[in-house]
């Protein structure tokens, strides 16, 4: 992934104009450095921050106090929580995500947030307070080396010192996180910097000396792949989530229309496309649907679309695509080859490489290949699908919940998903009508994650229903975030699939561990009761014939409702490609 972690020399040069180009805009006014941040956040359109206050970050505290009608701040309950609701919100609203803490243990606490968004190319900025330069190095009370802790996993981080450094620190850690393939960006501020007097200027920057967000598109290349699939009888496209970081579902539907390709996509790229297109064959990887899996190793010409061929998705890398001409489409020049060795490289973003491409296709039909797919998914329906979502007997089983609570909502929902069973469900069954419809941790696999991210996503699109499926092990990680909910009046739903185990693991210790279920087994406390101390109404539901009636009232609630569904104990995902296997040694249980 593209990083821009220079160091203070390098900055130094950009903060006089040698390392970049600035726009300074409107008159120049005294304030402190903690007025000079929040008009600079104003200034790059922030609404909404998710933070948690403490000792070095008092005086940006104080300065929020007069800006209550500009700035929405969520009082988190962690601060870990903060960084997961920004990318929740960045994700949803295409807008960069932004958490504020504290030094110390308050910026710690948000590592397994910016490394979640660093996997996931999610656009967030988080803004630490520090012990006053003076003291730095001293080992003073909560000071951490943040710059050092957070440059591997940032495409920025950078300590200000100064206060005449913020203005320009916020405009290049905007423009960082959000152009190129987006990224976290981290801005150290030292208190002495927060307190000291500024001549604050807005500051816009385009441009930084060495950073290259947009390569240039190389014609000779676009040729190349035209030429590849226009000649291709069984062409395969593979949607990442480059194309919805892109804008670019659009150009995707007029380029697989034009030449009849189908498409599966990556978990984060799901909903690029609707579920009801028939070019859409489904999902990849590991609990992905049959037919995109084998076919990849079957089809003559794979078209990667800001995708960055993750091992979930390939599986053994030996055997995977052997038989197939690769084109890879993305923005990020460290993504190509790294591993999948691909015959056309198409760098550039993917609302113009596409848009490029589509133009130099043949109208095209492969009526024939695209039917072979249907016989798998035939298969699937019969052997997995029907089974999850239409038992017959038995208790609730998760998959049929989640398809009942996307058929509520008219399949209009926001699919927020914590990491587990719960996850791999939640995105084999929900359906989608429009783009920025998932939100799950996919690079990183955060327990703990979905809460948060779910309150972010209901700020950054207030105006839909935000529905998260989560586990009673991923729950209890960031539970205290339900007071969070119950400070802020987040209109969230929250369905608890409740097995009493932490299902995925236990899922590989039966099928590979011989059933030696080593600590995965949960005892749990009574969910509804403690939502109920947070004012959050709820039920539980253990029966079938309940299971409407409950999603409907859940529905009907104003405000977070929290649905709990006993589910079966010992309950699996398929279809599974074991880890490391091949892609198409894929599991169906007992079919």
């Amino acid at each position: 992934m593209e990083i821009v972690n220079d160091n203070r020399g390098m900055a130094d040069q950009a903060r006089h104009d040698n390392n970049g180009s600035r726009v300074k805009c409107g008159r120049v006014v005294s304030m402190t450095g903690s007025q000079a941040l929040i008009e600079s956040l104003l200034h790059k359109g922030v609404d909404t921050i998710f933070g948690y206050p403490g000792g070095q970050a008092i005086p940006i505290y104080d300065t929020l106090y007069d800006y209550k009608d500009q700035l929405n701040h969520i009082l988190v309950r962690h601060e870990q929580g903060a960084t997961h609701a920004a990318q929740g919100y960045a994700r949803v609203s295409g807008k960069v995500g932004v958490a504020l803490v504290t030094s110390g243990p308050g910026v710690a606490n948000t590592i397994t947030g910016i490394a979640d968004a660093m996997m996931d190319s999610t656009p967030i900025v988080v803004i630490a307070g520090q012990v006053p330069a003076s003291l730095l190095g001293t080992d003073a009370f909560q000071e951490v080396d943040v710059i050092g802790v957070t440059q591997p996993i940032t495409k920025w981080a950078y300590q200000v010192r100064n206060a005449d450094e913020i203005a320009w620190a916020v405009a290049r850690a905007f423009y960082i996180a959000s152009t190129g393939r987006p990224g976290p960006v981290v801005l150290d501020i030292a208190k002495n910097a927060q307190v000291g007097e500024t001549q604050y200027q807005p500051v816009t920057i385009n441009h930084i000396r060495s950073y290259i967000p947009l390569p240039d598109i190389d014609p000779e290349k676009i040729a190349e792949a035209a030429q590849l699939i226009n000649a291709s009888k069984k062409p395969l496209a593979l949607v990442g989530q480059g194309v919805i970081l892109g804008n670019a579902e659009k150009e995707l539907l007029d380029f697989l229309r034009k030449a009849d390709i189908p498409a599966a996509s990556t978990i984060l790229g799901l909903s690029a496309l609707p579920s009801d297109e028939p070019l859409n064959v489904g999902m990849l990887g590991m609990h992905g649907n049959i037919a995109p899996n084998l076919k990849t190793n079957e089809c003559d010409v794979l078209i990667a679309i800001g995708m960055r061929f993750d091992d979930r998705v390939t599986g053994d890398l030996a055997t995977y695509a052997k038989q197939a001409k690769i084109i890879h489409l993305d923005i990020d020049f460290a993504e190509i080859n790294k591993n999948v060795k691909v015959d056309v490289p198409v760098l550039g973003d993917a609302k113009d490489t596409l848009a490029a491409l589509t133009q130099l296709l043949k109208e095209n039909k492969h009526t024939e290949w695209r039917e072979e797919f249907k016989s798998h998914w035939e298969r699937e329906i019969q052997a997995v699908i029907n089974k999850e979502i239409h038992p017959k007997s038995g208790p609730l089983n998760m998959g049929e919940i989640v398809n009942k609570v996307s058929e509520a909502t008219g399949h209009q929902a926001v699919l927020v998903t914590d990491v587990g069973q719960n996850q791999m469900i939640g995105v084999r069954y929900f359906k989608y009508t429009q783009t920025r419809s998932v939100v799950t941790s996919g690079g990183l696999g955060t327990m703990g994650f979905g809460l948060p991210a779910a309150i972010g996503a209901k700020f950054g699109a207030p105006d839909r229903t935000v529905c998260l499926f989560v586990g009673d092990g991923g729950l209890q990680m960031t539970i205290q975030e339900l007071g969070t909910i119950m400070q802020s009046n987040v209109d969230l739903k929250i369905i608890l699939l409740n097995n009493e185990y932490l299902g995925m693991v236990r899922q590989w210790q039966e099928l590979f561990y011989e059933e030696r279920y080593s600590e995965t087994t949960m005892k749990n406390p009574n969910f509804i009761r403690i939502a109920e101390a947070y004012n959050i109404p709820g039920r539980s539901v253990t029966k079938r014939e309940e299971l409407d009636e409950a999603i409907q009232e859940m529905l009907a609630a104003k405000g977070a409702y929290l649905l709990e569904a006993k589910v079966v104990p010992k309950g699996m995902v398929y279809p599974m490609v074991p880890a490391g296997a091949c892609i198409t040694n894929i599991l169906l249980g007992n079919e």
